[in-house]
Parts: C-alpha cells; structure tokens; sequence
C-alpha cells in the first residue's frame, strides 16, 4: 500500500499547510497562563486524525480496485475472501449493529407489498388443459416465455424470512416482487442457481440464510464461499461482506435487541443464531433450518388477512399466477394465461416472485425456475 499512502501523506501536509495562514483566532478562548489566546488548526492530534481519514479513503478505494479486478473462481474462492478481510480489516472494521439495522434490510417484501390478489378468481380452474412449464422457451435469467394457456411446474423455492413458521394448509400466498438492500443479489443467486443445477439446494437456501442474518461472508465456510463465488458478482460479493453483523451472544444480543417486541424479537435471534452457526465449522443444514423455520402450530400474525388457499394473483404484466407451497422448499407454482391476454409473450422470472402468506407468522417464499428434484 505504499505507493498509495505517499502522495496521500503529502497531500494532507501541504493541506495543513495552506491552512495554517488561513485560520483565524477564536474570541473567548484562553491559552497558557489564562492569556487570550489563537486556536491554531490543526494540532498534533488533529494532523493525526486528518491523516488517519485519507488513509482510510485510500483504503476504501485500494478495496474497491480489489472487488473489480478479482475474479471469483471456486478454486480460488478462500483465498480471494481474504484479501477482502485483509481490507476490510486495514479499513477500520464493519459498521456497528445499531447503524446497520436501522437502515433497509435485505429482504423487505411483506404483506402490504402484496397488492395484486384476485378475490373474483377463488375457486377458478382453468379451462386448458395443465402442461408443463418446462415445455416453454426458457431465457438467460432462468425464466420462461409465456404462452396461452395453463402452466404449471413443481419449483424449488426458498425461505426468506427466518424466524418464522412454514407454510400451513389451508392458507394462501400471494404475488409481490422482492424488495430490499439484498434485493439484487438475492435474485442473482436464484437466477444464477438454474445454470448450476449441481449445486445443492441446502447450500443455495444456507446462502440466502447468510444474506437475511448479515452473517460476514470472510467468515464463511469454505464450501459456502464457492456457491457464492459462482452465484454472486464480486462487487456484490464485497456489499454484502461490507453489510454483515458481527455474532452476538448472551447480554450482548440481548442488550442489542432489548425492548423489540414479539414476533420482531424472535426473528431477530433467529437470525442471530444463523450468524453463529453459519460461521462455526461443523454445523450441518439440519441445524441451520432449526433455527430459521419454527416449529409448532403457527399463531395468527400481527396484519394477517384470510387469504384462502389457491387464491390467483393477477401479475402486472398480464398473466394469473398462485403458489400451491408443500414445505417452505417446494411450491407448485401455476399460471393461467388467457388467449390474447397481455401476459403472452412476456417473460415469467421466478426469480421475481415472493410468495406472501396471508400469515405473517409464516415464511415467505422465494421463487426459482429450478424443478423439485425427485428424491
């Protein structure tokens, strides 16, 4: 970092140079002895402090060059996160808790953001005959190019809301499309999933984990590392890293959270757990969905509506679509597309859609265009 920190060293000098004959003395302000004295900027302490920021902006920027020149490959993958702790370590640690959960969180979809639920189509059965989506021209997003007629496909999808309940019977979801800080790379790694149909489902659900608890992705497994290395950019790679919570435990967590009311509390510490367990060696899927999916019968939530199971929602670019869940990790998706209606022709991204229980103790699903796989 040498060839940075010089001219930036020098820079800073001649600053505090220049400025010494622009300062003027402050009124009221007492030097040795009790005299009336100057305030010259800056002192010892002050030129420290004024070095200190452009070193860490020369840091910043040593970063940034780092994230746009890396190419993340899976063999290299380890190696190249920790570069990026080295960084991140010279660049004065993450951001505290308070500050960063205060801002937007990863994912934000929620109930009110489900607007589009079509009460007139309750009980409503196409008349087509069902076909597969597969069928369908799919695109590079992993997408399919909508056709009349009723399609249907048995999908992978994924928990996006930790901390809560599965998916119930008798209960419906609806369409709303993913909103939030993590909004992109969430997408990208559903996106991304389908051209990497070797990558296990448990390790794509244990990543998006990793994004929803703000788990610090250096700290990683070094097989979570990979799957994020071929599913994620490397600027969006060093966002997330820059957006992680350092682990709590005990008073700590507690002081961290203290006076959250229910059920944001439980969420909380069950994201709290997932940064734990995902940075600790050994700890197996079964583990991590323990602490992500409830157990027990799910309690109405804060803001439910009665949505009826099967309920269509009507998506904005002209097609019906309703979430038919068995487990958070399977979901019969199906999709009405009338003859000469909008929806022909359009692109139908899974990735795009967030499954919304009508619930809010229950989770919400993230969508893919990967099929269940048969056991």
């Amino acid at each position: 970092m040498a060839a940075i920190d010089e001219p930036r060293r020098k820079a800073v000098n001649n600053h505090i140079v220049r400025s010494r004959s622009s300062i003027r003395p402050l009124t009221g302000v007492r030097g040795k002895g009790g005299r009336p004295g100057a305030i010259f900027l800056p002192n010892r302490t002050q030129k420290g402090r004024i070095i200190s920021m452009h070193l860490r902006k020369s840091f910043r920027a040593a970063a940034a060059a780092l994230v746009l020149v890396t190419a993340f490959t899976p063999a290299s993958a380890p190696a190249q996160f920790g570069a990026l702790r080295d960084v991140a370590g010279r660049l004065g640690g993450e951001l505290g808790v308070g500050k960063i959960l205060k801002g937007k969180g990863p994912i934000t979809t929620a109930l009110p953001d489900a607007k589009w639920g079509d009460p007139s189509k309750d009980g409503f059965v196409p008349r087509e005959a069902k076909r597969g989506l597969a069928e369908l021209q799919r695109t590079p997003n992993g997408g399919f190019v909508l056709q009349p007629g009723y399609w249907a496909m048995a999908a992978q999808s994924y928990c996006l809301h930790a901390g809560t309940h599965g998916p119930g019977g008798g209960e419906g979801y609806l369409y709303a499309p993913p909103e939030g800080s993590a909004r992109d790379a969430v997408m990208t790694i559903v996106r991304n999933s389908v051209n990497h149909p070797d990558i296990d489902q448990h390790d794509i659900q244990a990543l998006l984990w990793a994004i929803l608890s703000r788990a610090k992705f250096e700290d990683l497994g070094n097989n979570l590392k990979t799957v994020a290395a071929r599913l994620l950019t490397p600027r969006q790679l060093a966002s997330l890293n820059r957006s992680a919570l350092d682990i709590l435990s005990g008073p700590a967590l507690q002081n961290a959270i203290g006076g959250v009311p229910e059920p944001l509390r439980t969420i909380m510490e069950a994201e709290a757990d997932l940064r734990r367990m995902l940075t600790t060696p050994g700890t197996t899927f079964a583990e991590l969905e323990r602490a992500a999916v409830l157990a027990g019968m799910a309690p109405i939530g804060p803001g439910s509506l009665d949505i009826p199971e099967g309920r269509w929602s009507h998506h904005p670019d002209g097609y019906w679509i309703r979430y038919l869940p068995r487990g958070y990790s399977e979901t019969m998706i199906e999709i009405w597309v009338p003859q000469g209606s909008p929806g022909v022709g359009k692109e139908f991204d899974p990735a795009t859609h967030i499954a919304v229980p009508g619930n809010t103790s229950r989770q919400r699903l993230l969508q893919s265009g990967r099929p269940r796989r048969e056991s």
